[in-house]
């Protein structure tokens, strides 16, 4: 079997270097890097309850008009129960934290200072 040199080398250096156990961390930089450069856009949107297929239709149309046409979406969705409702979004290299939890314990501070 031939490898391509490029792979050899990589791994020589990190081999020689003392630096094998990063070749993990390498491999995913690099995936990262391709992705972004097909124009891919990870999105994770975390939700208390599992998303019905029509909403996560309309979810995901929602989210593509963020990103320009050649761009991408890699929509990928999580469930936890403690967010109560509303949901978590990482698109690219944003945050936006609409949870319901997150509400609370806003309002619940807020009234403690009050007091």
């Amino acid at each position: 079997m031939k490898y391509n040199n490029l792979v050899v080398n990589l791994l020589g250096a990190l081999s020689e270097n003392g630096r094998i156990q990063k070749l993990s961390g390498v491999i995913n930089a690099f995936e990262t890097i391709m992705s972004s450069h097909r124009g891919e856009v990870p999105c994770t949107v975390t939700t208390a309850k599992q998303l019905d297929a029509a909403t996560l239709k309309e979810l995901q149309a929602a989210l593509q008009l963020f990103l320009n046409k050649k761009e991408k979406l890699i929509l990928e969705t999580k469930v936890d129960p403690t967010i109560i409702g509303g949901m978590l979004v990482n698109i690219g290299d944003k945050f936006v934290d609409m949870s319901m939890s997150t509400k609370i314990r806003t309002y619940t501070n807020l009234i403690k200072q009050a007091v």
